[in-house]
């Protein structure tokens, strides 16, 4: 049972629970000491696990390069995080028209639980609210429409009033941009946005790792986004200096 009175051990909260099993413990032989040693471990481990498990929350606009915001949840749900989606009314025509697959299909090919992917009308969702808690929300990709609304703090869909809602609670907002070129009205909202505590993560992926194929590109910058979320992942070769 070693490791069973730890400081920080989940079954603090169980104390009568945990004397109990205690006592159970000191009154049988080893073999039924040692199985029930394992199965504590195993719950202590799940417990820590869901401990570790965060909330995020991904939304995909009608700018071009709705493949990013794509793999964005592909990448977050093979970690293991609880994931929820908006997708905009023009993001959905967007995704089947780069894509060849609506959204709907998208979503069956990646197990995402509908009840976790929220009209873009609906202001009554749960990613609404400050009291929601989520550890981060990416807006991926991010039209210029949607950053100028957001900038001037106008809330005419979810995906706005998430953004939103994230910087008054100042918790983590990635906006990644993919139009070209910008004009001085797109910089400006940009800027305004970085001053307010958002992250401007634009859809560039580099070539110094020399990928071979368009899905080394786009894991590129669905990487640089986990990395932003301080999510371990091996999407992309990190630069190591000339060799």
């Amino acid at each position: 049972m070693k490791g069973f009175q730890a400081a920080g051990d989940p079954f603090v909260v169980f104390v009568p629970f945990a004397v109990k099993i205690q006592e159970i413990y000191r009154s049988t032989d080893n073999l039924f000491q040692n199985a029930l040693a394992a199965i504590l471990l195993t719950v202590q481990e799940k417990v820590r696990n869901a401990e570790l498990k965060k909330k995020y929350l991904v939304c995909i606009t009608g700018a071009s390069g709705s493949i990013y915001g794509i793999r964005t949840i592909k990448a977050l749900l093979e970690v293991g995080h609880e994931l929820h989606v908006v997708v905009s009314a023009w993001g959905s025509q967007v995704i089947e028209r780069e894509t060849g697959k609506p959204f709907a299909l998208w979503m069956d090919e990646l197990k995402l639980p509908p009840k976790r992917v929220y009209a873009p009308e609906d202001l009554s969702a749960p990613p609404a609210s400050g009291s929601f808690r989520l550890d981060g929300t990416v807006v991926v990709p991010c039209s210029m429409n949607t950053a100028g609304a957001i900038a001037s703090g106008v809330c005419l869909n979810l995906i706005h009033r998430a953004a939103l809602t994230s910087l008054k609670e100042g918790r983590p907002l990635i906006l990644a941009p993919r139009e070209t070129p910008l004009s001085l009205v797109d910089l400006r909202n940009l800027t305004g946005l970085a001053e307010a505590g958002a992250a401007i993560l634009p859809c560039s992926p580099a070539f110094y790792h020399a990928p071979q194929n368009m899905d080394e590109l786009i894991n590129f910058v669905v990487g640089k986004i986990l990395d932003r979320l301080s999510i371990e992942h091996n999407l992309y070769t990190r630069w190591e200096g000339l060799q």
